[in-house]
């Protein structure tokens, strides 16, 4: 359960949608951005606006499947963009999907990638903001730019990984990886600057915790920087102790979902 309201996660896909310009003025809109290979900066804001676009579609029309969403993944076409046609085209995009969140409500429901029917778009609003959140640093990362997080949203981004983590596909076997649960396999989660989480793998599927009890390794860092390390961007100041192939191996399961081309 998140530890954010919904109309916090609405504001925040508007606020965090500004920080993102604002990272990007002035820049070359071809410069690559390396935290998302393949990709300069034009693509990366084109990608993010077509994720609040396909979301917003989602959540207008109550959508009971998946939608296309070629306006996420097809960037082939957007190698040359122009930034003085593009920003306010995401700017626009983000107000957008906000108002039709707040229009529709969080018990609304629609469909989502992580449920099998139709589910709260209070999903939406917190998903969409953690996939600015994180394109934004890779953007700050592209440009120079300083990135910074409040704690609680940096918090409430942690726990929404963590709630992934305990998927099926994020720990069920596989022929092409090792398993992940067994016994005496617990993980502790320490943000610095914030709290401590275990995610235990002893069981038959992973649990998560408020604690630092009895673990097997350890992932410390400030909270921000921890967000980033879940989702394999720079994060200098985390520091990984004890079984860190096991705390490898969860990083990798937990972001199954990043696997698929909309992520």
């Amino acid at each position: 359960m998140t530890s954010l309201s919904f109309d916090r996660h609405c504001d925040e896909i508007i606020s965090q949608t500004a920080w993102l310009t604002a990272h990007v003025r002035g820049a070359d809109m071809t410069v690559p951005v390396h935290s998302c290979p393949g990709w300069n900066l034009g693509q990366l804001l084109r990608h993010i606006g077509g994720d609040h676009r396909w979301a917003e579609e989602i959540v207008r029309t109550r959508a009971t499947g998946p939608i296309p969403d070629d306006l996420v993944n097809d960037l082939t076409p957007y190698t040359h963009e122009d930034a003085s046609t593009l920003v306010p085209w995401l700017t626009e995009g983000a107000s957008r999907l906000s108002a039709t969140l707040r229009a529709a409500g969080p018990d609304a429901l629609a469909w989502n990638p992580s449920e099998e029917r139709a589910a709260p778009v209070a999903f939406w609003a917190r998903r969409m903001t953690y996939e600015t959140v994180v394109h934004r640093a890779d953007a700050a990362l592209a440009t120079g730019a300083r990135f910074a997080l409040d704690t609680d949203l940096a918090a409430d981004g942690v726990q929404e990984w963590l709630e992934y983590s305990t998927f099926p596909e994020a720990f069920e076997a596989r022929p092409d990886l090792p398993d992940l649960l067994g016994p005496d396999r617990r993980l502790h989660i320490d943000a610095t600057d914030a709290r401590e989480w275990v995610v235990d793998l002893t069981g038959e599927r992973p649990v998560w915790r408020p604690g630092n009890d009895d673990v097997t390794a350890t992932a410390r860092g400030p909270v921000t920087e921890l967000l980033l390390y879940f989702y394999k961007r720079p994060a200098p100041a985390v520091e990984a102790k004890g079984d860190t192939a096991l705390l490898e191996l969860w990083r990798t399961r937990s972001g199954f979902w990043l696997e698929a081309p909309e992520a």
